[in-house]
């Protein structure tokens, strides 16, 4: 498959504490300061409100104006877009990734792990599915904060170009993040994305960014450290290509399903 460079811009922001207006308009002024426009622009994991279980007050429909406003900055800003929002169906709520383009929503994927340290298995239902997309020729897979922790659920056996993972992930587990990060690439010998966050959240956890971008061989090629910016960078193929060729561990992985 041919694979046309990727043009890709990280938002790596101090999320304000269940304000979405706010958030939103933080989003638009970030995006603002970018020189070119990207093929893909990442938001973090719960970008409108930070990781509250107070989803009573903050959830919104598939109808929503945080759904609309991915919509029409899609159009508006000629890119795709992925982030997650909490969305409520019925009597569920869920802690939903959602992947637009200008044509409408390209995908759809709900965590499946959900982090009970912080109760979110109780106010929220897990996802059962692993969604993939493309773009410009690249297979991307998007998961979702905790996922990282979970290398069966993330496995790609040769059949995803790039992992992404969008995150609220906080700073005294920022080592665990960044290596399991690395791992990711490394055993599935693909591009891996880890957007985070930073600042403080409404129940005092701090997060340090340290959102990252590292190739199949686990090279670092973005660190974008503590601040709060938005970075782009091109990734191309040349690198999947040749490791994949000259080393093709993933032709001897193990087989196996997952039982939900």
């Amino acid at each position: 498959m041919v694979r046309s460079p990727l043009h890709i811009a990280l938002v790596q922001f101090d999320i304000q504490w269940e304000d979405p207006l706010t958030n939103r308009q933080k989003v638009e002024d970030h995006f603002a300061q970018l020189s070119e426009v990207p093929d893909l622009l990442i938001l973090p994991e719960m970008f409108t409100t930070g990781f509250t279980m107070n989803v009573t007050a903050m959830a919104e429909s598939m109808s929503g104006e945080s759904v609309q406003w991915m919509l029409r900055s899609s159009k508006n800003w000629n890119c795709q877009i992925i982030g997650s929002l909490i969305i409520q169906e019925g009597e569920e709520y869920f802690n939903r990734l959602l992947w637009v383009d200008t044509n409408g929503i390209k995908l759809i994927y709900d965590k499946r792990h959900l982090f009970a340290l912080a109760g979110e298995d109780k106010v929220f239902s897990p996802g059962s599915t692993i969604a993939q997309g493309e773009l410009n020729g690249w297979k991307i897979k998007p998961l979702i904060c905790y996922d990282l922790r979970f290398p069966v659920w993330s496995r790609c056996s040769g059949e995803t170009d790039i992992i992404v993972y969008i995150a609220n992930f906080p700073e005294k587990r920022h080592l665990a993040w960044r290596q399991l990060l690395i791992a990711r690439a490394i055993e599935n010998q693909c591009f891996v994305i880890g957007l985070n966050r930073v600042g403080w959240d409404g129940k005092q956890h701090f997060y340090s960014g340290d959102s990252l971008i590292i190739n199949p061989q686990g090279e670092i090629l973005l660190d974008m450290e503590d601040q709060e910016k938005t970075t782009m960078i091109s990734i191309h193929d040349d690198e999947l290509e040749k490791i994949r060729h000259e080393l093709p561990f993933h032709l001897d992985a193990d087989q196996f399903e997952i039982k939900l």
